[in-house]
């Protein structure tokens, strides 16, 4: 194995790792956004109100794109191991 392989294998995971987390951290900052906005205009400032929206939030996009964040894992993981014969050899 080549320090290129390994670069390469490197890479691959951080892309899939930053689309797979990407939906996350998108519902996370809409959510923050909408509540910072709403404390903003009340002047209401609890901690819990910005924390269990984003929570909520995560969970609903995990709930929804949970099946595409699975496929793309297993997809990356499967080429992975297909791919085990020629690093060896």
């Amino acid at each position: 194995m080549t320090p290129t392989t390994v670069i390469e294998i490197g890479r691959g995971a951080i892309e899939v790792l930053l689309v797979v987390s990407s939906p996350l951290f998108i519902a996370a900052l809409a959510v923050g956004l909408i509540v910072s906005i709403f404390q903003a205009a009340t002047q209401i400032n609890e901690a819990t109100l910005s924390f269990v929206p984003k929570v909520v939030a995560i969970f609903v996009t995990l709930l929804v794109a949970g099946p595409w964040m699975i496929t793309l894992l297993t997809d990356y993981m499967r080429r992975l191991y297909e791919a085990i014969p020629t690093f060896i050899g």
